[in-house]
C-alpha cells in the first residue's frame, strides 16, 4: 500500500462506506456518489501518477466491468454495485481492486451462509449453486427456469453488496496498515 498514497485511500473510503450506508438504508446506490467516485478517482490518480494515473484508473474501472457486467447480466447482481465497483477500481486500480474484489467476495459468502441459515434456507440455496452451475454450463441464464434466482424479484434472498464492499474495503485498508509490505 505504499504506493497508494493517502488522499486516495480516504476517498476510496468514503466512497466505500457512504454507498454502503445509502444501500443498507435504502436498497440502492446513488448515481450522484458512483459518477463523484469515477471522476475523483481518474483525476486524482492523473494528477498523482501522471499519464500512467489514468491508465491506471481505467485499469481498475475496466477489471470491475469485467468482472461485475456478467453478473449483472444474468441478474445476479444490481447495475448499482457494478457501477460502484467500477468506480472503486478507477479510484483504487487494478492491483487493489482485485483486493476488494477477494476481500468482498470472503465476506459475502460468509454472511450469505449466515443469511441462509438464519432464514432456514440453506438446503435450497446450495440447491440453487448447483443449479445455477448446471445452467451456466449450457449457456442458460438461470433466473429465466426459476424466478427466485432474478436479484430484483421479491421472492430472492439478497444481501445489501454495496454494504458488503464497504465492509470488504475497510477491512483491506486496515490490513494494509497492520499486516508489514
Amino acid at each position: 500500500m505504499t504506493d497508494f498514497p493517502l488522499i486516495l485511500q480516504a476517498v476510496l473510503a468514503a466512497v466505500a462506506v457512504t454507498a454502503g450506508i445509502w444501500d443498507l438504508r435504502t436498497r440502492r446506490i446513488p448515481n450522484w456518489l458512483v459518477l463523484t467516485g469515477l471522476l475523483l478517482g481518474f483525476l486524482l490518480n492523473g494528477f498523482l501518477f501522471y499519464g500512467q494515473g489514468v491508465l491506471r484508473s481505467a485499469g481498475g474501472m475496466g477489471l470491475a466491468l469485467l468482472i461485475y457486467l456478467p453478473m449483472y447480466v444474468l441478474r445476479g447482481m444490481g447495475g448499482g454495485d457494478v457501477k460502484l465497483m467500477a468506480a472503486l477500481g478507477a479510484i483504487a486500480g487494478w492491483r487493489l481492486w482485485l483486493g476488494i474484489f477477494i476481500v468482498s467476495a470472503i465476506l459475502g459468502g460468509i454472511l450469505a451462509v449466515i443469511l441462509t441459515l438464519a432464514k432456514g434456507r440453506l438446503r435450497r440455496t446450495l440447491w440453487n449453486v448447483g443449479f445455477i452451475l448446471a445452467q451456466l454450463m449450457r449457456f442458460r441464464s438461470p433466473y429465466i427456469a426459476r424466478e427466485e434466482l432474478d436479484v430484483g424479484n421479491p421472492k430472492a434472498v439478497t444481501l445489501p453488496h454495496g454494504t458488503v464492499i464497504a465492509v470488504g474495503v475497510v477491512t483491506l485498508l486496515i490490513l494494509a496498515r497492520l499486516l508489514p509490505s
